[in-house]
C-alpha cells in the first residue's frame, strides 16, 4: 500500500492526493503535523525527508520527496497508457517537464503569499504577491494562446501532469491576497480541472463553478 505523508491544508500534499484519485490508486495516509506542531521538522521526519518538507510518498518502500517528482513517478508507474505524462514524445515530455517547474515559480510565491496571510509566517508577503502576479500573468498568455488553437491545456490537447502540479497553489491564491478576476485564461482554466471526473476538493478548493466556461 502506498502511503503519502500528507497535511490536509498543503496544495503539494493535495495534488498528489488528487492525481492518486484520479488514477485510482489506493493509498494510506500518515499525517504530519505541519502547522502548529512543525513536525516536518523534527529528527524522526527527517530521516524520511532530509529536507524536511512535504509531501513524501512511501511507494512499498520506495521513498520519494517533492511533489512534481512524485507526480512523475506515478503517471510512469500507474498509468500505463501514457495519458498523464507521455514520455515517448520529446517535445510533450520537454512541454510538461517546462511547466512541472514552473510550478515551483507558483509555490515559491503563491504558496509563501498564502503562508504569511493564513499561517502568520514572517517573510515579504509584496514581494511573495508581486512575483505570483508575474508567473499567473505569464500563465494566463499561454493558457489564452492555447484555447486560440484549440487546446485547453498547459502542455498540449490534454490534461497531464503539468495541469495537476501548478493547479493547486493557483486556486489558492486568494488565500494570500491575490486576485485572480483579471486572469481569464486561468479562471477557464480552474474550472476545466475542477470537472475532470474523480476531482476531489481540498480546504480552499472547493468543486464550485463561479468561473466562466470555456469555449471549446
Amino acid at each position: 500500500m502506498i502511503k503519502l505523508y500528507d497535511y490536509p491544508a498543503s496544495g503539494n500534499c493535495y495534488k498528489i492526493r488528487l492525481f492518486l484519485n484520479i488514477l485510482g490508486v489506493a493509498y494510506e495516509t500518515v499525517p504530519v503535523d505541519f502547522y502548529p506542531g512543525l513536525e516536518h521538522r523534527n529528527a524522526d521526519f527527517k530521516a524520511i525527508n532530509p529536507l524536511g518538507q512535504l509531501p513524501v510518498l512511501d511507494d512499498d518502500g520506495f521513498v520519494i520527496r517533492d511533489a512534481q517528482a512524485i507526480l512523475a513517478y506515478l503517471a510512469s508507474k500507474y498509468d500505463a497508457a501514457g495519458t498523464w505524462f507521455d514520455r515517448d514524445d520529446p517535445v510533450a515530455l520537454g512541454k510538461t517537464m517546462m511547466w512541472l517547474a514552473f510550478a515551483d515559480q507558483i509555490t515559491a510565491t503563491s504558496s509563501a503569499a498564502r503562508l504569511h496571510d493564513v499561517l502568520g509566517f514572517d517573510l515579504d508577503v509584496d514581494a511573495a504577491r508581486k512575483g505570483a502576479h508575474a508567473a499567473f500573468r505569464i500563465l494566463d498568455d499561454h493558457l489564452i494562446e492555447q484555447e486560440f488553437v484549440g487546446e485547453y491545456w498547459l502542455a498540449g490537447d490534454r490534461a497531464s501532469i503539468a495541469d495537476i502540479a501548478c493547479f493547486p497553489y493557483v486556486a489558492l491564491a486568494p488565500d494570500g491576497g491575490i486576485n485572480l478576476g483579471n486572469y481569464h485564461g486561468i479562471r477557464r482554466w480552474l474550472a476545466r480541472i475542477k470537472r475532470m471526473p474523480d476531482f476531489v476538493e481540498m480546504p480552499g478548493i472547493f468543486l464550485e463553478f463561479d468561473e466562466p466556461m470555456a469555449a471549446e
